[in-house]
């Protein structure tokens, strides 16, 4: 019995180690209260298709990121302000603005709303076919998340 209580034991420790190093060690989620919801998604070919509302609220962020596909956005409520990984501003887009995502690691960004009201997204992800809709990253410096 001891033995298999200590096999029982090792095993969890095993697959708890495991699972913790699978993590990012510095990976930045979204903000508390950010939430998304697809409204619609389908397949053709090897891409993915999904449209995404995101919502963002006051003084939250998306947290670091990236996409495997690209991305086009449309603010229905808010302002967006979009960082780069040089820690500056690629754009501030208000409400019946779009925007353009790239793909691709080399492309790290963080959405933030810096307003007052909560920040309404309408997000059409084209993605290859499986690929999540982001991947996380970590904060490449900035002073700010």
């Amino acid at each position: 019995m001891r033995k298999n209580l200590v096999r029982t034991g090792l095993t969890a420790a095993v697959v708890l180690g495991l699972s913790l190093a699978a993590s990012p060690a510095f990976a930045t989620p979204p903000g508390p209260g950010v939430t998304g919801t697809i409204i619609s998604q389908t397949t053709i070919g090897s891409k993915d298709y999904i449209l995404r509302q995101v919502t963002v609220p006051p003084g939250q962020s998306t947290g670091w990121h990236y996409h495997d596909g690209v991305l086009f956005g449309f603010v229905e409520k808010g302002t967006l302000s979009h960082f780069d990984s040089t820690c500056q501003s690629d754009g501030v887009y208000k409400a019946g603005s779009t925007l353009t995502e790239p793909s691709g690691p080399n492309h790290v960004h963080i959405g933030r709303n810096l307003g007052d009201v909560p920040l309404v997204l309408d997000v059409l992800y084209v993605l290859p076919h499986g690929a999540p809709l982001s991947e996380d990253a970590p904060n490449p410096g900035c002073d700010f998340q």
